[in-house]
């Protein structure tokens, strides 16, 4: 099928899996400071789970940029700056 040849090109490319593995850590993560954030009766470690989220949200931009450009690179025709 079409679909099979695109599938196996991007499980051929380490790159992009190291790129998607970082973002589901990052998600992970963050939705463990959230959690800490929203449940913590202490609040210096409510404070530390914020300012980590704020910073986990910084590394998820960054992560998720770099995905789109390389969705961008893979297509057919990408122009390359």
């Amino acid at each position: 099928m079409e679909g099979e040849g695109a599938d196996s090109a991007i499980e051929a490319d380490p790159g992009w899996l190291a790129l998607h593995a970082e973002r589901e850590a990052v998600e992970r993560a963050l939705a463990l400071a959230q959690a800490r954030q929203k449940f913590s009766s202490d609040p210096a470690a409510s404070a530390a789970a914020r300012r980590e989220e704020a910073e986990l949200l910084v590394n998820l931009d960054r992560v998720l940029t770099l995905i789109r450009a390389a969705e961008y690179r893979r297509r057919p025709g990408a122009r390359r700056w």
